[in-house]
């Protein structure tokens, strides 16, 4: 049974691995999608989001079946558990992408401007977050995990600051409302999925070391 066990386990990862690709696309191409106000690209990433769903769906009837089936514990049952959880971070993460992809199709449709902060730099802080929460499940690396909790905070800075630059050019300039508005509900989205990237880092943790350090102290996420 432990060999049908392993490669059991072992499809799931490639499946949950393939899926965080999938995720990461997604929303690599909405951010793009606005900062290039793309509206063929935001309704591309609208369209796609089907396939993540379904990805999700199967990969959680496998976890479900190879509990069923094989009983697992210790660490192969802690991996099982937290890929149940991780699955569900990477579909948030998608439909969160599908938030700032419909952003993206509303910025496109307003009167062109400037984007007056630097929403790309906090995408690029959001997605190293995300690939070094991939890449600390590729290897088990606890202490990448541990480094990607530390760096939500920078992210919810990022957010911060924008809606106060958003606040005040609305004051401002009143005209520009609609566009300050959505590029400020994109920046939420971008912190969200921080705070989904900061969740796997956590199931990360809890899969190597078997410990919930979700509620810790110090911790920034706030689930």
């Amino acid at each position: 049974m432990s060999v049908h066990l392993h490669r059991a386990v072992d499809k799931l990862k490639q499946d949950l691995l393939s899926l965080c690709a999938l995720v990461e696309d997604q929303a690599q191409r909405a951010v793009r999608a606005l900062l290039d106000r793309d509206l063929h690209a935001a309704k591309e990433v609208q369209r796609r989001d089907a396939e993540i769903d379904q990805r999700e769906v199967e990969v959680e009837e496998d976890c479900l079946r190879v509990l069923a089936l094989y009983q697992p514990v210790a660490g192969d049952l802690r991996f099982i558990v937290a890929a149940l959880k991780i699955n569900n971070d990477l579909e948030r993460i998608g439909d969160l992408a599908v938030n700032i992809a419909r952003k993206a199709a509303t910025f496109a449709s307003l009167t062109p401007m400037e984007i007056p902060f630097d929403l790309a730099g906090m995408w690029r802080k959001t997605q190293a977050m995300l690939r070094d929460s991939l890449d600390s499940l590729v290897n088990l690396d606890t202490a990448l995990a541990e480094n990607v909790c530390l760096r939500d905070d920078e992210v919810d800075r990022c957010k911060r600051n924008i809606r106060l630059k958003c606040t005040e050019m609305i004051r401002q300039d009143p005209d520009l409302t609609a566009a300050l508005l959505t590029l400020m509900a994109a920046s939420r989205n971008l912190e969200r999925i921080a705070d989904q990237a900061t969740n796997i880092a956590e199931e990360v943790i809890y899969m190597v070391e078997g410990k919930i350090v979700r509620h810790s102290e110090g911790n920034g996420n706030k689930h």
